[in-house]
């Protein structure tokens, strides 16, 4: 079953500002969430929540919004450990922190603490996913063709392991918040509303450390230089972007990892050019062997191989290499090669070979039907 456009889904044009996303999503979210719906429409409202989702997480981030444009659906499936959008549990993280972009919490935030019960504040203290990193790599066009395994040095933030990411002193503990009384969010009033805002004490944790961790000094988290392999499959071109899935930085207090994301440039070929998955090489030949034909050598990625060159072959001639291209990065098919044949005039002429070819000339082997049809055409035009 083929995905529903992204734009169609949040109901919006394809030229909308990011703040239309916004509010178009929002409405959606508000429509379909789960919670809001009655049980025997949980599972329906859940795919419509999780699709709406989807569309907003691609959409409100201005790089996948480009590629999505560009390429459609298929700019996310492809790559390794590429799963596409998550479930239901990475809906609701994204739509958390849609709710924490309104200032963690204000009236938005109480809106939804009245509908879905509890409070952000208590949900914002769970563990939280890491955020994504995003790094290039240069690669050759065989690596990209064949496929490779490249070993990364990777700074990125990893969980405390001498306090497992939870930022006290191991035998030490946490206390609640004061100022919020645990609850992560404080309270204001502004005339009939009341406004809550994270609180500035525990940062919406509800708790407090009182003696940190002196590895990570309390953040849960620790820099480290990390090496890891990273497999880069068959048929990749300049431009792919690759997700290794959990690769990016530790979540705070403890919280899963995010991913990381590849973007891969591919060196030129000397030889070789690239169609999608077909590839381009031109093959020079002299004048005796466009005239007479022959058996030459063409280079592929594969090794070389022997084609015959018909006689009588013109410049810019094609010929197909059945299964000598790329294979398709999903490993469904293999591309074909592409040869076009460059016939070569020789520069530099001995005396004997100026009269061979004169005599070959005035032999009428310098007429061809090509001369001869363009010759008939002027007569005509000229009279």
């Amino acid at each position: 079953m083929s995905k529903r456009d992204y734009y169609e889904i949040l109901g919006v044009s394809k030229g909308a500002s990011q703040d239309e996303v916004k509010k178009a999503y929002r409405k959606l979210a508000l429509k379909y969430h789960p919670d809001r719906v009655a049980p025997d429409e949980k599972t329906g409202a859940a795919e419509k929540f999780k699709e709406a989702t989807e569309a907003y997480e691609v959409l409100s981030d201005s790089q996948k919004r480009q590629q999505y444009d560009q390429f459609g659906h298929s700019a996310f499936q492809a790559g390794a450990g590429a799963q596409g959008f998550g479930g239901m549990e990475h809906a609701e993280e994204v739509f958390r922190s849609f709710m924490e972009g309104f200032g963690g919490g204000g009236m938005f935030g109480n809106l939804f603490e009245g509908v879905f019960g509890g409070s952000t504040g208590s949900r914002r203290r769970g563990s939280r996913r890491g955020s994504d990193l995003e790094m290039s790599m240069e690669i050759s066009f065989e690596e990209a063709a064949f496929g490779t395994e490249k070993k990364i040095r990777l700074p990125r933030h990893e969980t405390c392991t001498k306090c497992n990411g939870e930022g006290a002193k191991p035998g030490t503990g946490k206390s609640r918040c004061k100022d919020c009384g645990g609850r992560g969010q404080v309270m204001s009033q502004a005339g009939f509303l009341n406004i809550a805002r994270t609180c500035p004490r525990c940062q919406g944790e509800g708790e407090i450390i009182d003696t940190p961790c002196p590895e990570c000094r309390g953040t849960g988290r620790v820099k480290v230089d990390r090496k890891i392999d990273v497999k880069i499959p068959p048929g990749v071109d300049n431009g792919t972007r690759l997700r290794v899935s959990g690769e990016g930085e530790a979540g705070p207090r403890g919280g899963t990892y995010g991913d990381l994301y590849i973007l891969i440039y591919v060196r030129k070929h000397s030889i070789f050019e690239r169609e999608g998955d077909t590839i381009i090489c031109n093959l020079p030949i002299n004048f005796v062997q466009a005239t007479l034909g022959a058996e030459v050598e063409v280079p592929t990625l594969y090794g070389k191989v022997k084609m015959k060159i018909p006689q009588g072959t013109q410049s810019g001639k094609l010929f197909r290499l059945r299964g000598k291209g790329i294979t398709d990065i999903r490993g469904y098919s293999k591309g074909d090669q592409i040869v076009r044949v460059v016939v070569e005039i020789p520069t530099k002429l001995t005396t004997k070979q100026r009269q061979l070819l004169r005599e070959f000339d005035s032999s009428g082997g310098g007429s061809t039907p090509a001369i001869n049809s363009f010759m008939n055409k002027i007569k005509g035009v000229f009279k």
